[in-house]
């Protein structure tokens, strides 16, 4: 295979295309253990050097006449993680995409024609992700371990790609069309117990129990062979046509098209079903070779890397500082943020010792809490023992009685500076000299919030976003007092909370907010001018956001938008002016989602633009509004521009770490890889042409930051 040998070269260097796993024991029951567990990996990985060792090993055992069973095993705490994702990013061609995709179905093949004639069976603890899943499938029997960190399932179209080693041949054909639709579009990683109840799996049992249960059925299978019917009429015309085409519309109304992969992996499931099995698998080949090269699939795979990358950040990587212990919270404020801090430090296994001024403050926010882990434990996440374990770690107090023994104190009050400070104070005043000091502020400098706190060295920003528990980006902000090791302790935290921390140094709206009011103002003007609720909002929808910007507004709450949006103007001048629509909305009472309308009205799970609107603003609808591009263009490059401007000013220091913020932060859709990959894919050039056009029709807020006018001229991209 020379593409397949082209595409090992550019991964290896000579002499360095060899592995040690997986390895072959032939016991004394001559059952032949197929052993992942790659000695300088903390994961099994199926590299090009794994996968060849794999197809060498059942090479052996398929030659080796005095075998009677097969047992495919990983780690004791983890299967196999799935492919190389760097192999992938290696892949420049179709052809090598297919061939790539070719060379697993035929190792995986040669091991399912080996459980033709004796028993192959599969022990599952730990990640059995991907084509360590596909490794599964090509095996008689699977039995999963109850760990609960054992998780099986699918994830590619994740990274912008389908499952090529079989994937979508084998797992509708063992557990039926509707199921594997289910796993395969959605990208799911089921639990053992999911993975039972759907047939991916035959059997549970103890985790210090799998491996010898796996040698007990390996050595009588007969007695344990699953009966499989083989045969789901959903699988066959017409209901399989009935079922991909709910599927295609379905997956069009949540991604717009916008992910290809999906679409990929719908129709290598319904064109494989209607071959056998090898004619299957060269038609996944194929529609592999085409998905694995688009920039949908280049940019997901850097937004894998991107969010890898951060969750092993280090504040201060060129030095030994070592993050101070965190065991015991205090959180101020238990409105919808602290409690939803609170929750969340909880979750992770932090004492938490929740305050607010009045009993029944701190009561609606358990209430909240509890809320949310009720639905954990309806949808399976939670067990009923981990949910009542999770609010014992809650404490709830109308004092500082406690605070004392905390390792960390983190404020959620109100967005109002003078408040911030004043908590500040009395926390500095009972707070342990070692406590590291935070504040959840989304717009305020750290400086001025520290102005009365003691040794302002220990404070540092914070800033969740909300809902806590859904949103991945915390902002680490830096004040200018910020001391270093509370900042790297600050990160350790956040990491440890499973968050993705971004180090943002101190500037009004910091990273996040910095460019996405922006975006949500200018949404104001363009309903100012005339261009319909719906139609602004379907201009973002479509390039990928994942609600508009007047239906976030609604969200966040209008009171909060405009609230942001004037600190941002008293900040900035009228380059961040205040959308009359912003300020007059405002003017009007209306709360947004939760005081039921806004932009919108809301009724239960129903949202329809508000006409009202139009009446309070003396605004008519106009007949020929902007084209869905200007619109997008206006929207986007005012973020572009900002974010130039960010840089500049070095509130942060890469332009992977504005990538990281809005995609993380934000929910900017990562197929685009980023809004600095983005700028890159127009072009300075373009972005700057665009912005002086606007600024001449709409004003001088659109004026090209000084560092896209020098990139336009020098050619130069952000992402190098």
């Amino acid at each position: 295979m020379t593409i397949y040998s082209a595409l090992i070269e550019r991964r290896y260097s000579y002499g360095d295309f060899m592995s040690e796993t997986p390895r072959l024991e032939i016991d004394a029951k001559n059952i032949a253990w197929i052993v992942f567990d790659d000695p300088n990996a903390k994961v099994n990985v199926l590299n090009f050097a794994v996968m060849e060792k794999l197809a060498n090993v059942i090479e052996q055992v398929a030659a080796n006449s005095a075998v009677r069973a097969v047992v495919v095993i990983g780690k004791p705490d983890g299967f196999l993680a799935g492919a190389d994702i760097k192999a992938l990013q290696a892949i420049s061609t179709i052809a090598e995409g297919r061939e790539l995709a070719a060379r697993g179905q035929e190792i995986f093949t040669a091991l399912e024609k080996i459980g033709e004639k004796i028993p192959v069976v599969c022990a599952i603890t730990g990640f059995a992700l991907g084509g360590g899943c596909e490794v599964a499938l090509a095996c008689s029997y699977r039995i999963a371990s109850d760990n609960p960190k054992t998780l099986i399932g699918l994830p590619e179209v994740k990274l912008g790609i389908f499952p090529g080693w079989g994937g979508t041949q084998r797992l509708p054909r063992l557990i039926g069309l509707r199921a594997a639709l289910d796993i395969i579009l959605a990208g799911k990683t089921l639990k053992s117990k999911q993975a039972r109840e759907v047939g991916l799996v035959d059997e549970i049992v103890p985790d210090a129990l799998l491996r010898q249960r796996a040698e007990e059925v390996a050595d009588n299978y007969a007695k344990f062979a699953p009966k499989r019917e083989g045969h789901f009429v959903e699988n066959h015309p017409p209901m399989r046509s009935v079922i991909c085409n709910a599927a295609r519309k379905e997956v069009m109304e949540k991604t717009r098209g916008n992910y290809p992969a999906t679409l990929k992996a719908l129709e290598s499931v319904e064109e494989g079903l209607g071959k056998d099995l090898r004619g299957g698998l060269e038609n996944e080949a194929r529609l592999f070779g085409e998905i694995c090269t688009t920039p949908q699939c280049k940019n997901l795979i850097r937004v894998f890397f991107l969010d890898s990358d951060y969750k092993k950040l280090r504040a201060f990587p060129k030095e030994k500082l070592e993050p101070l212990p965190v065991a015991k919270v205090g959180v101020v404020g238990a409105g919808l943020m602290g409690s939803g801090i609170a929750h969340w430090l909880a979750s992770r296994g932090f004492t938490v010792r929740l305050k607010d001024i009045k009993p029944e403050f701190v009561q609606g926010g358990l209430k909240r809490i509890s809320t949310i882990v009720e639905g954990g434990v309806k949808r399976g996440k939670l067990s009923q023992k981990d949910a009542e374990a999770l609010m014992a770690r809650i404490s709830p107090t109308t004092d500082y009685a406690g605070f004392e023994n905390c390792d960390l104190i983190i404020e959620a009050v109100l967005e109002k500076e003078e408040l911030k400070k004043t908590v500040f104070e009395e926390v500095s005043a009972v707070a342990r000299e070692d406590a590291i000091l935070a504040s959840n502020t989304s717009a305020i400098p750290i400086s001025k919030i520290a102005e009365n706190v003691k040794r302002p060295s220990r404070l540092v920003g914070i800033h969740f976003f909300n809902p806590v528990h859904m949103m991945p980006l915390v902002e680490v902000v830096v004040g200018k007092q910020s001391g270093k090791v509370a900042v790297e302790s600050a990160v350790a935290l956040v990491k440890k909370l499973g968050k993705t921390p971004v180090i943002v140094n101190e500037s009004p709206g910091f990273l996040v907010n910095r460019l996405l009011l922006p975006y949500m103002n200018e949404a104001g003007f363009l309903l100012e001018e005339g261009n319909p609720i719906e139609l602004i909002d379907q201009a973002a929808k479509d390039f990928g956001m994942p609600m508009g910007p007047l239906r976030l507004t609604d969200e966040v709450g209008i009171a909060v938008t405009y609230e942001v949006c004037r600190e941002l103007q008293e900040s900035f001048g009228d380059r961040m002016k205040i959308s009359s629509v912003v300020v007059r909305v405002n003017g009007t009472g209306l709360k947004g989602r939760s005081g039921g309308s806004g932009f919108y009205l809301y009724e239960g799970k129903s949202e329809t633009p508000n006409a009202k609107i139009y009446e309070v603003l003396g605004i008519k609808p106009s007949e020929k509004p902007l084209s869905l591009e200007t619109i997008q263009q206006r929207l986007i490059y005012t973020m572009i521009n900002e974010a130039a401007r960010v840089l500049e000013e070095k509130v942060v220091a890469t332009p992977s770490d504005v990538d990281a913020g809005m995609i993380f932060g934000t929910g900017f859709p990562p197929f685009r890889g980023g809004l600095m990959a983005y700028a890159d894919t127009v072009g300075a050039q373009n972005v700057v042409k665009t912005l002086e056009e606007f600024a001449k029709t709409y004003g001088a807020r659109f004026t090209p930051a000084p560092l896209l006018l020098d990139m336009a001229i020098s050619g130069k991209k952000f992402i190098q």
